[in-house]
């Protein structure tokens, strides 16, 4: 267990980000970490494990690749799969559950692969514990197995996160359609608000919701783990030790910094549904930065800065199925036309009327705004400075920066757009 390979899903997009932030969380040689599509993969130990599952705001999950094999049919995965030493991991007290991912297989059917899985992992406890075998729980289950299928390569990872990443443990007020954890994680490390060695620069979310973004942003400012208020599938492992555990958190507590008393609120959210303005004060106070954000309700359209200096806005507008845009532009959804019941103009007038309240009041912020519209700036009359591809989860988003400069329809040129 000394030396295991890890790898950790994010969104699309996000790798080049997770990358990083992994090398900062164990300090681990750049060598020992790998670029993929949709995540990174890590050399490390289970300790590490514990500590990216603690630490890390952009992975999805953090899984251990257990098996590696070429494959033709469903019997070479159940062989694969038997050959895996599962009793080191679990006993057969725990309860599994198998889920499988594939691309381009040749294989007719994924549930009889996840299926073959099963019966060997069931299997291999029968020959090693008595013939006991694991119960299978779709729903709770105590161990997650995954296996990924290429064309003629099969993977099988157990998993040590247990629920998603994303669920930090404090989100219990949210609205319609929130924004995971992950990627306002995300939105935050593209636009490089928390890197560097000075003072951070005020932060603000005009259309906060159940307030993920600035949430986020502040527990980061604090250094809290984003990890610290809940649990993992690795605490019911054979590999886990509850003292190393302990200790590791203990550190994550100590390493917490809180604002001096008097000190000015750097973070700032607002939005116009005051009964999402109240969820997101509750979620702040759950996640212990309740003293580091100021909310405030008012339309995105209206509200004037909320400080003196300039700074970052972040924003994930509304979109689609989300929820509706509302506000002083009316509640029409993203590319809807006028609706006849409210006679509300379109979305196009609500972000042409939201680049002009920028451009006249914000002088000198810089505005990062996640949408799934290519054609947005233009919609804004905004050149965009620079475009970061990100997937919110099965939409293709970009994620456009804007510099305001006060009375110009376009935006500081910068480098070239990616």
């Amino acid at each position: 267990m000394n030396q295991l390979q890890l790898f950790l899903p994010c969104a699309a997009g996000v790798e080049d980000y997770l990358a990083p932030e992994i090398l900062r969380i164990t300090e681990l040689p750049p060598g020992c970490i790998t670029k993929q599509r949709g995540g990174v993969a890590v050399r490390g130990s289970f300790a590490q494990a514990m500590q990216l599952n603690l630490w890390s705001r952009l992975a999805q999950r953090v899984l251990v690749l257990v098996s590696h094999t070429e494959y033709r049919s469903e019997q070479d995965i159940y062989r694969a799969a038997m050959a895996v030493p599962w009793e080191q991991w679990f006993t057969p007290k725990e309860s599994i559950k198998v889920e499988i991912t594939a691309q381009h297989s040749p294989l007719t059917s994924l549930n009889f692969a996840a299926l073959k899985v099963k019966d060997a992992v069931c299997d291999r406890f029968r020959e090693t514990s008595g013939g006991v075998r694991p119960d299978v729980d779709t729903q709770w289950p105590d161990v997650r197995i995954y296996a990924h299928l290429t064309t003629d390569q099969c993977s099988l990872y157990i998993d040590t996160s247990g629920e998603p990443l994303f669920k930090r443990g404090w989100r219990e007020d949210k609205g319609d359609a929130p924004l995971k954890e992950t990627l306002a994680a995300a939105m935050i490390a593209a636009s490089g608000w928390a890197e560097g060695e000075g003072d951070l620069l005020p932060l603000y979310d005009p259309c906060c919701g159940s307030g993920t973004v600035v949430i986020e942003a502040a527990q980061i400012a604090c250094n809290i783990a984003a990890g610290s208020m809940r649990r993992f599938a690795f605490e019911k492992y054979r590999p886990f030790r509850a003292a190393e555990w302990k200790a590791l958190k203990a550190e994550a507590a100590q390493a917490v910094v809180k604002p001096e008393p008097g000190q000015a609120t750097l973070i700032y959210g607002s939005d116009v549904s005051h009964r999402m303005v109240d969820f997101a004060q509750r979620n702040a106070e759950r996640a212990g930065v309740a003293d580091v954000i100021e909310f405030r309700g008012g339309d995105a359209l209206q509200r004037m800065p909320p400080c003196d200096t300039p700074g970052v806005m972040l924003i994930n507008p509304p979109y689609g199925e989300r929820i509706e845009a509302g506000g002083f532009a009316g509640k029409a959804r993203w590319g809807a036309r006028e609706l006849p019941e409210t006679g509300a103009a379109d979305d196009n007038e609500f972000f042409s009327k939201l680049a002009t309240h920028w451009k006249k009041n914000y002088s000198g912020w810089t505005a990062w705004l996640l949408t799934p519209d290519l054609k947005l700036p233009g919609k804004m009359r905004l050149k965009e400075s620079r475009r970061v591809p990100m997937w919110n989860g099965p939409i293709e988003c970009r994620l456009f920066k804007f510099e305001m400069i006060k009375g110009s329809a376009r935006a500081r040129p910068e480098a070239p757009a990616t």
